[in-house]
């Protein structure tokens, strides 16, 4: 699993782990075992909404409030704009969860998801490709410094 702030520096790489709180990390560990469980059942290759669906119904039954494909909305100077932006999964009102089914994470992948935590003033995300073969390396922490 790796963690990207959207910086470069290993500093900034470094300070990450001061800005997410002990209660993310628990949601952060609970949503990567329960992604790692489907995984293990179903497997690599298929449709990202079936992921989304397993996920979000495995996380309602550990315990957490998880809604899946939750409106974002975009606010432009002041305006309030509904352009169909959704986010895969919202667990507990904290943690975003994108969910990918790909050959290869691409920047912009990264790049969404941290877009997706400022527009939703979220801290944390994690980014999942259940198209890998071992998952671990498909999990991605992706965190906003604001």
């Amino acid at each position: 699993m790796t963690e990207f702030s959207g910086e470069n520096n290993a500093d900034a790489f470094c300070a990450v782990h001061s800005f997410v709180s002990m209660e993310l990390n628990d949601i952060s560990q609970t949503v990567i075992g329960a992604a790692i469980e489907i995984h293990k059942q179903l497997g690599p290759g298929l449709l990202e909404s079936v992921y989304v669906a397993t996920l979000t119904y495995d996380l309602q039954l550990l315990g957490l409030k998880a809604e899946m494909q939750v409106p974002l909305p975009v606010v432009y100077k002041e305006v309030l704009m509904e352009v169909g932006f959704r986010v895969d999964i919202l667990v507990n009102d904290k943690v975003i969860v994108e969910v990918k089914s790909v050959e290869a994470l691409a920047p912009v992948h990264y790049s969404q998801l941290l877009t997706y935590l400022r527009l939703a003033d979220k801290r944390l995300g994690l980014l999942i490709n259940f198209n890998s073969d071992v998952l671990k390396n498909g999990i991605h922490r992706v965190v906003n410094k604001f």
